[in-house]
């Protein structure tokens, strides 16, 4: 077994404990911190496809950012919450269910492809460069782009005036 092949393994157990930890925890913030452990974790995949660009995407975006976000929209929201009511559904059985069921379905799919025995084709041209002119071409991700960071905007403002303590201005 190579050192490559025991990182994947290493990774792959803690990413895939982690992304359980986030949906069976009950604390918010706790799950927010295991978020971030998986998000960790798919970067460091990126890291081991030799797609260093993504990997640091991922961490910037993704856990400097989102993850970040979600921690203060918690802390800032908890006081106008509380904890109040039950935090488990009374058929989460199903969703269990269903779960398993999609992860079979998608391993008997899987073990069927042929993708995992050819090897991949080298690119020509410099997958960065690719990747740039797909983010500023208007055929290509420009859009997209630019409604996610419309919508973190919008996640953001948000955020500020739930947590805003609004207050009379003339009758203090």
């Amino acid at each position: 077994m190579t050192p490559l092949q025991i990182i994947f393994l290493i990774t792959a157990v803690v990413t895939l404990g982690s992304a359980l930890m986030v949906v069976t925890t009950r604390n918010l913030v706790h799950a927010a911190l295991w978020l971030i452990v998986t998000l960790f974790g798919v970067a460091v995949y990126y890291v081991l496809l030799n797609a260093g660009f993504l990997a640091v995407a991922q961490v910037v975006i993704y856990i400097g950012a989102i993850a970040i976000l979600v921690i203060f929209a918690v802390m800032m929201t908890r006081r106008l919450v509380g904890e109040s009511g039950p935090q488990v559904n009374k058929i989460w059985w199903l969703a269990a269910l269903l779960a398993v069921v999609l992860f079979a379905s998608m391993v008997a799919v899987l073990s069927t492809w042929s993708g995992f025995t050819t090897p991949a084709p080298v690119p020509v041209e410099d997958p960065l460069v690719m990747l740039g002119q797909a983010l500023v071409d208007p055929q290509g991700y420009l859009l997209p782009f630019e409604l996610a960071s419309v919508l973190l905007l919008a996640a953001l403002v948000g955020a500020i005036m739930i947590a805003w303590d609004r207050k009379d201005v003339g009758g203090e």
